[in-house]
């Protein structure tokens, strides 16, 4: 399996971008997918996950209302869209496949991830 993300950058607070990650897998209509982010010197904080269909989906509170998650099953593709980012927002983002079984409550477990893609926010 290979996840591979792209549109990480530079950018100043207030901006927009939209983060995407196209998967290997051929089966990656059946995945629950989705982004966790990396601060160096802090802890890996789960973003959102979306459901195999596209239907479902969860965010942590830290981004609710800026980000937003969705799915091309055809393009076996992720994107991650981010608004009003802000310098705390700064970290490497990474795609991750969570296995088969959605949870209404939780992401679960990230059981593969990509390399990741870095964003930084200026002030």
């Amino acid at each position: 399996l290979q996840l591979v993300e792209s549109g990480g950058g530079l950018v100043q607070a207030g901006s927009s971008m939209r983060l995407a990650c196209t998967s290997s897998r051929s089966t990656f209509f059946y995945y629950v997918i989705g982004w966790f982010r990396q601060a160096p010197g802090r802890e890996r904080e789960g973003i959102s996950c979306v459901s195999p269909s596209g239907r479902y989906t969860i965010y942590a509170d830290s981004v609710k209302g800026r980000f937003t998650i969705s799915r091309d099953n055809d393009r076996r593709t992720v994107y991650l869209q981010i608004n009003s980012l802000q310098p705390e927002d700064t970290a490497t983002y990474y795609c991750a496949e969570y296995g088969t079984i959605w949870d209404d409550n939780r992401c679960d477990t990230a059981r593969s991830w990509g390399q990741g893609t870095q964003v930084t926010v200026s002030s």
